[in-house]
């Protein structure tokens, strides 16, 4: 009796110095990779003076809420805040609706060379972005859409193939009664994809909605390239204004760059929960 206490013990000692060490370790953690917002936000709340003086400080000695204020006011952010809105929405839009319908046709339609094309679609993620850029840059200036917001926008409604392959994959582990009990009550592929596959695929949706918005919203080199007109800036590119050739107000900069990221942090802890069960293929048949 006495031995099976102490093995208890033990192992309860061995659990809990374990739980320890990982928890010590995530802790630890979590400080490396919030330093540099936590420098920003500190930044941000300074005057220049302070921010230059040495040896640095971590807290600000007072905090000046009035720079976001103020470095609102040094552009138009609200007009180039509504801009990078405008092309996130349409961009979320495009890739949740386009890449949901392309990854239900491989999912649940049989047709001729299915697999052959899924591949093909999969090997388009080898190629990189820079070397489509020039391509893409000339196609769409024979179009006449530089300085418009299409060449940000509509690639979005022409599918990607991470999306499809996140979607697919998920879609692949909701039983295919759903479906084949919808033919055979004579509803076509498109209502099978709007009333039951859309519904059921929720977290993955979400997923794919979050990760759209967020890299919309934080594309620098789209806009840069595409967009001439400052009226027609991002937020991303209006963060540029700061820098000018002479002396770089950090503590503007600083202020913007928090206010700029609010909204994808936001985003992130309202769908928090979807995000990560959308990333568990196993959950597609849950809800």
């Amino acid at each position: 009796m006495n031995n099976q206490v102490k093995f208890y013990q033990t192992m309860k000692f061995r659990r809990l110095a374990k739980n320890s060490i990982v928890l010590t370790a995530l802790i630890l953690g979590s400080i490396v990779l919030l330093m540099p917002l936590l420098w920003m936000v500190s930044t941000s709340l300074k005057t220049p003076a302070e921010i230059m003086q040495h040896p640095p400080t971590l807290l600000p000695e007072s905090f000046h809420l009035s720079n976001y204020i103020e470095a609102w006011k040094t552009g138009p952010f609200t007009r180039w805040g509504l801009n990078s809105l405008l092309i996130a929405v349409f961009v979320t839009i495009g890739n949740v609706l386009v890449n949901s319908f392309i990854a239900y046709g491989f999912a649940k339609i049989n047709f001729k060379y299915k697999n052959k094309l899924f591949v093909l679609v999969l090997s388009t993620m080898l190629i990189p972005g820079f070397v489509t850029m020039i391509p893409q840059y000339m196609v769409f200036s024979k179009l006449h859409w530089i300085n418009t917001y299409y060449p940000l926008i509509v690639p979005a409604f022409l599918g990607s193939a991470f999306f499809i392959f996140l979607l697919r994959q998920f879609m692949l582990t909701i039983p295919n009664e759903y479906s084949e009990a919808a033919i055979m009550d004579g509803a076509s592929h498109f209502r099978i994809w709007w009333h039951i596959m859309l519904p059921l695929t929720k977290p993955a949706l979400v997923t794919v909605a979050v990760l759209s918005f967020v890299g919309s919203w934080n594309d620098l080199l789209g806009p840069l390239l595409y967009l001439n007109d400052e009226s027609l800036y991002t937020l991303q590119v209006g963060l540029q204004t700061f820098k000018g050739s002479v002396q770089v107000q950090w503590h503007y900069l600083m202020a913007m760059s928090v206010m700029v990221l609010l909204p994808t942090l936001i985003l992130f802890f309202i769908f928090q929960r979807f995000f990560i069960e959308g990333s568990n293929i196993s959950s597609g048949t849950k809800g």
